[in-house]
């Protein structure tokens, strides 16, 4: 905005009028300005003159507009540096150009007006010439790795080129000398600020252990506190890491058209998040020999990490234990859940409400926009004990001067902005490129960059023996869990015979991809990308972790109710989903399914084609929702799935051909044509 945000309508700033012109729509503002010094002002002599010292600007704000018309736009028609909208702009600009088209635009501008300037030289044209340098120099600055194109640096060549000719007295030219150098440099080894984490949770890396011996750990020897201090420190450092823009719901979900490179530090952050959830998972049901209170005690202990998490307000690791203790293979582990004491369990609610998807997460968004330059958190409890042990550490922290730092979930953001993707077109109906959809996912940016300052605070050191226990962890798989989970506490028998049917039906358990990562993933618009994502973690953005029925290759147990399952987020559900062989009329084996607000039909059967690795366009396959009366629910081809079904009811889908289901339909009609006449 050229004087101000757009949203800041006071009293001396009034919308007027859109206004269009070619290849460009403004939102036309009226803004009240002096054109006297405050000095005047005060001067009683001139304050019977006061109604003449104020005059009425117009003030215009794009709203949509060609690329030309948006980087025209970088300086205000009285040729100064709007910075709001320049910081707007360069956010958010990746997702409908790239660098080379805005550094190519900004010169072209600068030598039009330039050669203006030579015409006739007038003090406009001078000032716009000087904004667009500052522009460049902004960018250069600010967004550093815009510019990092090994090995041949095409943009920063253009600006030396361009520098030496048209500012042969700035530095510009040398900055950009300076930059490729280095750059080449580093391109020889490696990139120090290249953010490229390759974790692996299934292979995990091995470590050299130093000259000195030291005892492996085990999970008994890390106190909670020390399990929460590294987890912090890991997660502080790459939140601190994570770039922006990469955020921005069309880089991040769609990174599977350009092979995933460009939102690295996203990936690494929720790889970290997959990798604590696994290991909450993987320590409570390696315990197959233990005795429930033995396992009790596991559980007990993540929990108390998460409140020591908690405490030090890192929310990413927070949720990623409480996802985990949600998890299907944990959660229907009743004698375990059973055998904890009742103060844990009253903190493990408390924790679990923080994550609670009702209204949108209503309750990690207020505790996260209240809490996040505060110095310590501010804790509270139903029950007496927890909350008088809280007072106790809030005036310990007062009295110790301890300042805590902050680190979010970042799945919060990447739901905003994601939903913000998929609501708002990137194009208006003429063609034009949609800024105010910008504008809002700036808003959404400028409190993710607020926090990362916020997450400087934390001074943790690295403690390598724990690291080292923590990457020696093994993990399992979905299979794997479900089938150590029922050795720990075998279904119910009702269960048992489904599973005994399925397996005399001979549908055999999907196998799994150990070279691919769990990501916790919803609202994807490219689906594409969910080839890449397998049933290791099947988290929602938007909320905790779904104890969904089963895992997503098992068989339904009837053990797994609805009620054992309390964790549904108010915009996303699990649900379960058959494929239909011609040859069968139906089948118990279902496959889990994340569903979200934005998902339509097509979506919806992708996914669940992907599931069974099965080739095939979706346009050839209906989806269905099975009635409680045996009857089904045909989902129309284009609908929006998650407000077509019936929520009321099990969310238990059947995918099948649409020659299958015209025959069946057909063959359905004929038996009640068939009854009709018998009557």
């Amino acid at each position: 905005m050229e004087a101000g945000r757009q949203e800041n309508q006071d009293d001396v700033t009034r919308f007027w009028r859109e206004e269009r012109e070619d290849g460009a729509v403004y939102s036309a503002y009226l803004k009240k300005v002096t054109y006297r010094s405050q000095a005047q002002l005060e001067d009683e002599h001139e304050r019977e003159f006061s109604h003449l010292m104020w005059e009425t600007q117009k003030i215009r704000v794009i709203k949509a507009g060609t690329l030309e018309k948006l980087v025209e736009s970088l300086s205000t028609v009285r040729g100064e540096l709007d910075s709001t909208y320049v910081n707007i702009f360069l956010a958010t600009y990746r997702t409908f150009a790239t660098p080379q088209q805005v550094l190519k635009l900004l010169i072209d501008r600068y030598q039009m007006l330039k050669l203006c300037c030579e015409d006739d030289r007038t003090e406009l044209n001078e000032l716009q010439l000087k904004t667009i340098k500052s522009v460049i120099s902004v960018w250069l600055d600010t967004y550093p790795e815009d510019f990092r194109e090994p090995p041949n640096y095409p943009c920063l060549h253009t600006l030396e080129k361009f520098s030496l000719h048209f500012l042969p007295d700035s530095d510009l030219a040398g900055r950009a000398r300076h930059r490729i150098e280095r750059l080449t440099k580093d391109h020889s080894g490696a990139d120090a600020n290249e953010i490229e984490f390759r974790f692996s949770i299934c292979e995990e890396v091995d470590h050299m252990i130093d000259n000195e011996y030291h005892k492996p750990l085990t999970f008994n020897d890390i106190s909670s506190h020390t399990f929460a201090q590294q987890l912090t420190h890991r997660d502080a450092e790459l939140f601190r890491k994570v770039v922006p823009h990469h955020c921005l719901g069309a880089v991040w979900a769609r990174r599977g058209k350009k092979g995933g490179k460009e939102a690295a530090s996203v990936l690494a952050t929720i790889e970290q998040f997959n990798r604590v959830s696994l290991r909450v998972i993987a320590t409570i049901l390696k315990t197959r020999d233990h005795k429930t209170s033995q396992r009790a005690k596991i559980v007990q202990k993540w929990i108390h990490i998460a409140q020591e998490l908690r405490e030090l307000k890192n929310f990413s690791s927070l949720k990623a234990i409480i996802s985990g203790l949600q998890s299907h293979p944990v959660y229907r582990l009743r004698r375990t859940w059973s055998s904890l004491p009742k103060d844990t369990m009253v903190l493990f609610e408390e924790l679990s409400e923080i994550f609670s998807g009702e209204n949108n997460q209503l309750n990690s968004r207020e505790l996260l926009m209240k809490e996040a330059t505060a110095k310590f958190p501010d804790l509270d409890s139903q029950n007496k004990t927890l909350k008088r042990r809280n007072m106790q550490k809030r005036q310990s922290w007062i009295d110790n001067g301890i300042v805590q730092g902050t680190v979010p979930y970042l799945g919060t953001f990447l739901t905003d902005l994601t939903m913000i993707d998929t609501a708002n077109p990137d194009m208006t109906e003429e063609g034009l490129i949609n800024f105010e959809k910008h504008r809002k996912e700036f808003e959404v940016l400028a409190q993710l960059k607020l926090l990362q300052s916020a997450a400087q605070i934390y001074n943790f050191k690295e403690d390598t023996q724990f690291w080292i226990w923590f990457d020696s962890v093994r993990v399992y798989n979905d299979n794997e869990s479900h089938e150590l989970s029922c050795a720990i506490e075998p279904p119910m028998e009702g269960s048992a015979k489904i599973k005994k049917k399925s397996a005399s039906l001979g549908h055999k358990p999907a196998k799994f991809d150990s070279s691919k990562f769990g990501l916790f993933a919803c609202g994807l618009e490219d689906r594409s990308s969910l080839s890449s994502i397998p049933d290791t973690i099947t988290a929602s953005l938007a909320g905790p972790l779904m104890s969904h029925s089963s895992s997503t290759s098992s068989v339904i147990s009837s053990d797994s109710d609805t009620s054992s399952s309390p964790y549904r987020s108010c915009d996303t559900y699990v649900i379960r989903v058959s494929l239909e062989p011609s040859d069968q009329a139906s089948t118990h084996i279902y496959k889990s399914i994340m569903l979200c607000n934005t998902d339509h039909t097509n979506t919806v059967i992708q996914k669940v084609l992907e599931k069974y690795s099965l080739e095939g366009q979706p346009e050839d396959y209906c989806l269905l929702q099975i009635l409680p009366d045996g009857g089904e629910l045909l989902i129309p081809e284009r609908s929006n799935v998650f407000y077509a079904l019936n929520s009321s009811i099990d969310l238990k889908f059947v995918v099948r051909t649409r020659a299958e289901h015209e025959t069946l339909t057909l063959r359905r009609k004929g038996k009640r044509r068939g009854k009709k006449l018998s009557l």
